[in-house]
């Protein structure tokens, strides 16, 4: 029976990171479905789904994580799934973009990600950084937000409700 698992991953970036994780995962026997990684301040991270068989396919996997944190200082953690993928182009939902920009501060994610559960606006994925202005240097906050909204909702309404939110926090809020 195929076993799926998240598997988180970070360490001191350096070149080898995604070899060293990789290998573990393909030493199992095991497949790389999905993944997200990339550079948070100077840690690299890794956020994967993988799938694979065997009985002791759980141990072996936690084993060969132990030893990546012992050997190469990357830590890792494991978590079996219980898996049924969803399909968000069906079931009477809408797919839609949110981007958010303005000056960084704190609460930002916190509101906007509030509201989108209170009206049970699904995130599927969420990225966000900060830069710094091109006139001025300034730090701004890029955030994109993949989200389901319930077909029940009127789109034009969470766009109103969303400028107010970017109006209170000062940052310029769209719904595409």
């Amino acid at each position: 029976m195929e076993k799926k698992f998240i598997m988180t991953a970070f360490g001191k970036d350096r070149p080898g990171i995604v070899a060293d994780v990789s290998g573990v995962i393909y030493e199992n026997g095991c497949n790389l479905e999905e993944s997200q990684m990339g550079l948070l301040a100077d840690e690299f991270t890794l956020i994967l789904l993988l799938s694979g068989q065997g009985d002791s396919l759980e141990e072996n996997l936690y084993r060969d994580c132990r030893r990546l944190e012992k050997e190469k200082a990357i830590s890792l953690f494991l978590r079996p799934l219980n898996f049924e993928k969803k399909d968000y182009k069906t079931n009477g939902n809408n797919r839609h973009t949110i981007s958010v920009e303005g000056i960084d501060q704190a609460g930002i994610v916190y509101k906007v990600s509030k509201f989108l559960a209170d009206k049970s606006i699904n995130i599927v994925t969420l990225t966000s950084q900060t830069k710094p202005s091109p006139e001025s240097g300034t730090a701004l906050y890029v955030m994109k937000i993949d989200v389901v909204v319930p077909e029940a909702l009127d789109k034009g309404s969470v766009e109103q409700e969303l400028e107010s939110i970017g109006k209170k926090l000062n940052v310029e809020i769209s719904l595409d």
